[in-house]
């Protein structure tokens, strides 16, 4: 059997599971998330309890076994935690604000960039240059925090742009000086 499809998923206080078929959906207080699950594999209710159960031992029902009990534990812990994500800013004058939709980013270009929040989805800004990105979706956080930092990757040579925060960057060495005669 799979080590991780195996094992139960806990079903914390606050939070309900309802299996409709091969839709499951989880609701807790930081939203409501829904699913469907693939149709060769059945998800079940033990008491306080989720368990996958796959029809054979074949590598593609033991991925999907595994697989599909991850994204569930995902979901059950969003709706109870939540998800967050964390960016950081750097470069002179470079900057984020909060805007209804979302938020704007100034950083670099000609013109400042509005990048709007999906539903489910809350940014909010620390000091100018922290973006924090949360919500109750693992894969949506993800996700929109990736497209942030799409707007100005962090270049090799000064460092400047739009990071993970603990992200490592790579620095190259610049130009040597001008040679000599």
């Amino acid at each position: 059997m799979s080590r991780i499809g195996k094992r139960p998923l806990p079903v914390p206080s606050g939070v309900t599971v309802k299996l409709d078929g091969n839709r499951v959906s989880v609701k807790g207080p930081k939203g409501e998330l829904h699913r469907v699950v693939h149709e060769e594999l059945k998800v079940r209710m033990d008491g306080n309890q989720v368990l996958v159960e796959r029809p054979t031992d074949e590598a593609k029902h033991k991925a999907l076994h595994g697989l599909t009990r991850a994204l569930l534990k995902n979901m059950i812990e969003g709706v109870s935690h939540g998800y967050v994500r964390t960016l950081e800013i750097q470069g002179v004058g470079y900057k984020a604000e909060v805007r209804p939709p979302g938020v704007r980013l100034t950083v670099g270009f000609s013109h400042p960039v509005d990048f709007k929040a999906p539903e489910g989805i809350k940014l909010s800004v620390d000091n100018n240059v922290i973006v924090k990105v949360e919500g109750a979706d693992k894969e949506l956080v993800g996700q929109v925090a990736s497209e942030i930092r799409k707007v100005r990757p962090p270049e090799p040579y000064k460092g400047k742009g739009i990071r993970y925060v603990g992200e490592q960057v790579r620095r190259k060495a610049g130009k040597t000086g001008a040679k000599a005669t």
